[in-house]
């Protein structure tokens, strides 16, 4: 029988002196760093350890198969792919078993701590989890990665703005090929709806709901296959257009970049010497085309999601102060004014109002996006005040994705806000320029 072979990415002499020729159920809490993370069912055992202040997953698996999920998880971050970070992976020396480790997703949870924590589970909140895993799907079978397990138990997801980010966290079935072929993708395809609907059944169960739901989630679920395919086609599409024809094209353009698709490259070919019509054809990047606008406007390093609604909310403030001025603001000028004037106090109060849980920068989309919906019931700018108030009472509208915030909030109740917070950013009586 093999020693013991330690293969870790992380060098910190505190990460290397874990017990790792020890049996991982065998790790004694009082000697070794060890936290407690609410996960769900899992073939193998989990543990969780905080070292240099971050904390790690370590998963307990057969060598063949950790091996195997250890070499998946390192292509899919070559590429680039929404799956957790592989650390290293631990020889041990019987039993033919191994440790792989992986670093633990910040802000991350598993879909029942969402919807067993929502006052009642709504479609809206389910849809946002389906086109969560659907994406997810789209981004992995683009890169040629045949999931084999996809399921909400080996998925975690992390608040993006107003919708959910998914993240691979199980690879022990994957296969990571130059390119799926059309019955890969549909047999992922299947797997994903059956164990979608197996798990949104058991959490129904475990709620207590009537049996009348099964039927109504087997068809949301299915759901998920038709937003997978529209959003493959229009990732792979290629209409046929007139060369002179820039409104088709451009069209299509911007149709990319509102998913948050960056066009690497366009080509049109045409299929003979006199053909009158030629075949449109975009290389797409990876998702992440406003984030990246964003990074080189301010500097801010966000999700996509969050990245549209802060530059949406960036672009009504330049036209807000130019407006006031009644002459050009520069770009540079608007940017640093609302960093300052607008996001920074705007982010500091919206964190406070959630008790300082989960993410800043997504407390601040909270709030425009609280904000927007009041506005719209009022029929008038309502200001920060009555946002910030709903987000620390826990009153945003239903269906909000501001609702979603409970999977991040501690069970302990939001602290009240002070005046003084409640003041921050409210309107002026006398401008009724709604930005």
């Amino acid at each position: 029988m093999a020693g013991l072979d330690v293969r870790l990415r992380v060098t910190s002499p505190e990460f290397l002196a874990l017990p790792w020729s020890e049996p991982l159920s065998r790790w004694d809490a009082t000697t070794v760093p060890i936290r407690d993370v609410p996960v769900g069912p899992s073939r193998h055992l989990v543990r969780f350890v905080e070292v240099d202040g971050r904390m790690w997953a370590l998963k307990e698996l057969p060598l063949r198969i950790a091996r195997r999920e250890y070499e998946n998880l390192r292509e899919m971050e070559e590429r680039s792919l929404p799956a957790v970070r592989p650390a290293g992976i631990v020889v041990q020396p019987f039993a033919d078993t191994a440790i792989l480790a992986t670093r633990y997703l910040d802000a991350s949870w598993q879909y029942r701590r969402l919807l067993m924590r929502l006052p009642s589970p709504m479609r809206k909140h389910r849809e946002r989890l389906f086109d969560a895993m659907a994406g997810l799907l789209v981004d992995l079978h683009r890169n040629g990665v045949y999931w084999g397990d996809c399921s909400l138990a080996n998925t975690l997801f992390k608040r993006d703005g107003q919708r959910l980010q998914a993240w691979l966290v199980d690879a022990e079935t994957s296969a990571v090929h130059p390119s799926l072929s059309d019955g890969q993708r549909a047999m992922d395809l299947d797997i994903l709806v059956e164990n979608v609907a197996g798990g949104l059944l058991d959490l129904a169960a475990r709620m207590e709901e009537p049996p009348e739901v099964s039927a109504r989630l087997f068809a949301e679920v299915e759901g998920v296959r038709q937003r997978y395919c529209e959003l493959w086609d229009v990732l792979h599409d290629e209409p046929t257009v007139r060369l002179g024809d820039r409104h088709e094209i451009e069209a299509r353009l911007r149709r990319l970049n509102d998913l948050g698709f960056a066009v690497e490259e366009v080509r049109l070919v045409g299929d003979s010497p006199d053909a009158e019509t030629l075949r449109l054809h975009f290389a797409v990047a990876e998702r992440g085309f406003h984030a990246e606008e964003l990074r080189k406007r301010t500097g801010m390093a966000v999700g996509e999601g969050q990245a549209t609604i802060l530059l949406n909310d960036l672009r009504a403030f330049h036209g807000h102060v130019q407006q006031q001025q009644q002459e050009p603001v520069s770009d540079e000028e608007a940017v640093r004014r609302w960093l300052d004037e607008v996001f920074r106090p705007g982010m500091a109060a919206a964190h406070a109002a959630v008790g300082r849980a989960g993410d800043p920068i997504q407390a601040y989309c909270d709030l425009l996006e609280v904000r927007w919906l009041l506005s719209e019931r009022a029929g008038a700018d309502v200001g920060d005040g009555p946002a910030l108030a709903a987000l620390a009472a826990r009153t945003v509208p239903s269906e909000s994705a501001a609702e979603l915030a409970v999977a991040d909030a501690d069970t302990g109740e939001m602290p009240a806000l002070s005046s003084e917070q409640l003041r921050i950013r409210s309107p002026d009586p006398d401008d009724d320029v709604d930005w």
